[in-house]
């Protein structure tokens, strides 16, 4: 509802939106707060004794107008003196063993439930990753937990004190004057009624408020990093990026605006019951003091537990309200981590102790959304994450619907399989079956006989290292991120990767050396140095099975040279399943896997495949032969 008005805005809440708070729900909340039921009951102590402590003041008062001065006693005068002094003192010191042992708690529920959605985020298929805006998924982890985060500690422990203030509040004030009492009671239904009528509007605000964050958080995400800063500066799109951060932007100042707006009136209008009570009970009671039916002090008094009655019903009336809105909060965390995972490990999945590197595919075909698998609701596909431009969107384009159709080969240990084809025809989807980022639709992917879904995700990783096109390298050292393979290498250990991935010299020319850092993406460091130190960390993993896009054709020919010599150490005495660019690669293979449209169209090896005169012998000519001829040129 863009520019039409808040009153537009909240009609469409009342045709369509309805609060759905049901037990199973508010159990599955407050099972966050399980684990700090001891804080918790601390909490509740504490609400009890400043709820009883704070009915204290305003009987003193009643004694000191009716007792004490009448009497001219002034060590009683004394006495309830100090007795109004010592309450708030023992109030506010209680009050600081409550806030730490709610925020101890509403932290620890923030913990819980952020280290519950990553891990659970971490899990889940690429497929997932590559339709969910990463803003989304930034916003889910903070301000949403955050917000489920306020309905357990900050609206339980406020909807806790005002019941306990009401309860006890009434219970003084009937004992002082019943028929006072009902009055002030009687107006109890305009609160609820104020309530029932906001928290409805509220609701729905609060969720387009969460929905229109995160898009504009995505929209910082993606044009403030430094890929979507050189896109906008190349192509001098900067002043349109700045308009559609401000229309994102007014969108969410508008929300703002509705919800203080609704709020205000909200608020007023709990005022005005309050005052319309209180001038009531004033009149009635001023008149039962003329007709001595009352004392002055106990219409002090009364008046004084009015505003401790009318404040705890008002913010009761907007606790309602807030525990509805906060439940979105819940509601949009919840999304997340019911969202099914693909990629699950089996019961008791066989761990590979010793892979020997051999890779089979039975059968195998792959249709990117067959598991059903999408991103968040809101969310729409936007970018491909991760996959090489060549094949996942040119195999999404397929007008049969699969990427991969009945694949079946064996790569025997030790073996190099070269992969060629045009682009779209499925080369990076089979390797990332391999690793299990994808699980086939059909037929079965296997690593020394094991079927890839009966293994642990953990031995898979263990035993499969990939070095992708799209090379990424942490905002850190360049330690660090050859590192990060195995995290307790030694530097010795790291030295000898970056050495066998022909960088060591170029690291060791830096003035901070392996401490250098490398910037965002790795931006600071070239193609071709960025793909070494990515070489450098899967050689120390070590794994059994290598997996490498040999992207070089945007490289000169030093680098170009430096990484083919580096890849040649890399890929002795490992299975290698390597994308092939280069004339050298294909010609060093033992195999090669010729794939058109998902399917293997030829195998073989060079020598019989080009007289064979297929597609391969077609390839050959267009795209190897002459990438030999630039790179000869180029040296």
């Amino acid at each position: 509802m863009h520019g039409s008005g808040w009153w537009s805005y909240v009609k469409y809440d009342e045709e369509q939106d309805r609060p759905k708070v049901d037990r199973a729900l508010l159990r599955r909340v407050l099972g966050y707060a399980r684990p700090y039921r001891g804080r918790l009951a601390l909490v509740l102590g504490t609400i009890l004794v400043i709820s009883l402590l704070s009915l204290a003041p305003p009987l003193l008062m009643r004694a000191l107008i009716d007792t004490a001065i009448p009497a001219a006693d002034l060590a009683l005068v004394t006495a309830l003196g100090l007795g109004m002094v010592a309450v708030p003192l023992i109030n506010g010191v209680i009050g600081v063993v409550q806030r730490w042992a709610s925020a101890s708690m509403g932290q620890g529920i923030i913990f819980d439930l952020r280290r519950q959605l990553f891990d659970h985020v971490q899990r889940q298929s690429m497929e997932f990753l590559t339709n969910t805006k990463t803003g989304e998924l930034m916003s889910r982890l903070n301000t949403d937990v955050v917000g489920a985060q306020q309905a357990v500690t900050s609206t339980f422990v406020t909807l806790a004190s005002n019941i306990v203030a009401v309860v006890a509040t009434l219970a003084i004030m009937l004992g002082l004057e019943w028929r006072l009492t009902a009055l002030a009671i009687a107006i109890l239904p305009f609160f609820l009624l104020t309530s029932r009528s906001v928290g409805k509007k509220l609701r729905l605000i609060r969720r387009r408020q969460m929905e229109e964050r995160a898009d504009m958080n995505s929209l910082m995400q993606e044009t403030l990093s430094v890929s979507g800063a050189l896109l906008a500066k190349l192509f001098g799109r900067i002043d349109d990026e700045n308009a559609r951060f401000s229309g994102q932007a007014s969108e969410v100042r508008e929300l703002a605006i509705r919800q203080a707006t609704i709020g205000s009136w909200f608020f007023m209008s709990l005022g005005v019951v309050s005052a319309v009570g209180t001038a009531i009970v004033f009149w009635v009671g001023a008149v039962l003091v003329i007709e001595g039916a009352l004392t002055i002090g106990t219409i002090v008094a009364l008046s004084a537990y009015l505003q401790r009655l009318y404040g705890p019903l008002s913010s009761l009336t907007n606790t309602r309200v807030e525990f509805a809105t906060s439940l979105v909060s819940f509601e949009r965390v919840f999304e997340v981590l019911d969202m099914p995972r693909s990629i699950e490990e089996r019961g008791t999945p066989i761990v590979l102790e010793a892979a020997r590197g051999r890779v089979e595919f039975e059968r195998v075909s792959f249709a990117y959304g067959a598991a059903g698998v999408e991103g968040l609701e809101s969310v729409r596909r936007y970018a491909w994450s991760g996959m090489t431009r060549e094949d996942e969107p040119d195999a999404r384009r397929r007008s049969d619907g699969w990427a991969l159709r009945d694949l079946s080969f064996v790569v025997e240990p030790g073996e190099t399989v070269a992969l060629v084809g045009p682009s779209g025809a499925g080369k990076t989807t089979l390797t990332y079956l391999v690793p299990r980022l994808y699980d086939a639709t059909e037929g079965t992917v296997r690593i020394d006989g094991h079927d890839v879904r009966d293994l642990g995700l953990t031995s898979i990783a263990a035993a499969v290292g990939v070095v992708t096109q799209e090379t990424y390298l942490f905002h850190d050292t360049i330690e660090a991120n050859i590192q990060y393979s195995r995290p307790g290498a030694s530097p010795e250990e790291i030295r000898v990767a970056a050495r066998a991935a022909n960088i060591e010299d170029f690291i060791e020319g830096l003035p901070s050396k392996y401490d250098t850092v490398v910037g965002e993406r790795g931006y600071r460091l070239s193609g071709g140095e960025k793909q070494r130190i990515a070489i450098a960390r899967v050689l120390l993993k070590d794994p059994r099975i290598l997996i490498l896009d040999e992207a070089t054709s945007h490289l000169d020919a030093h680098s170009e040279a430096l990484i083919q010599e580096a890849l040649e150490g890399a890929l002795e005495n490992r299975t290698s399943l390597v994308i092939a660019h280069r004339l050298a690669t294909v010609l060093e293979a033992d195999r090669i896997l010729v794939l058109d449209r998902g399917r293997i169209a030829e195998q073989g090896r060079h020598e019989s495949l080009l007289a064979d005169g297929g597609l391969y012998a077609s390839l050959f000519h267009t795209q190897f032969r002459p990438a030999e001829r630039r790179t000869a040129l180029g040296s």
